[in-house]
């Protein structure tokens, strides 16, 4: 079935079974390999994009539901102001060890953002909650996002 979407700006049509999640079409039809696999389940949290701003777990995200959304993914953070700002923390902070959670760790923290301009440590501790990081970075993933705060502040 052939299914137009928006993603990262850009209208794409493609053709995938009914039930074929986000990140397959994201990851294989569209060629963008930023967004990760991690468990299916939507349990890990590497495999988020944004929806209509929102993140959302695109390996549970079923393609027929995101026919008239805006689908962002980690691929053009750089050009949103929270997105900018979340990667220059996390540069500045050194905050990725061996980096492959990082796209979705990443996305949920542009998206807390968004919601809360200052979030206080368990506020950011209650949103990224879901997110797994194998390499237990966890207390830098925090330092980044309250340091990426402060530059959207400056």
């Amino acid at each position: 079935m052939a299914i137009t979407l928006k993603l990262n700006g850009k209208t794409h049509t493609v053709n995938a079974e009914p039930g074929t999640p986000l990140l397959w079409v994201i990851r294989d039809e569209l060629k963008l390999t930023g967004t990760k696999f991690g468990c299916g389940v939507a349990s890990c949290g590497a495999c988020t994009v944004h929806m209509n701003g929102e993140p959302v777990r695109s390996c549970q995200t079923y393609i027929e539901d995101v026919e008239d959304a805006e689908i962002t993914t980690i691929e053009v953070m750089e050009e949103d102001k929270i997105g900018a700002a979340v990667q220059q923390a996390w540069l500045e902070l050194d905050v990725v060890q061996c980096g492959y959670c990082q796209s979705g760790q990443i996305m949920n923290a542009v998206g807390l953002l968004r919601e809360n301009a200052k979030p206080s440590v368990e506020e950011i501790d209650e949103y990224m909650y879901g997110n797994a990081c194998r390499c237990a970075t966890y207390q830098r993933i925090r330092a980044g996002v309250q340091r990426a705060a402060e530059i959207l502040e400056a």
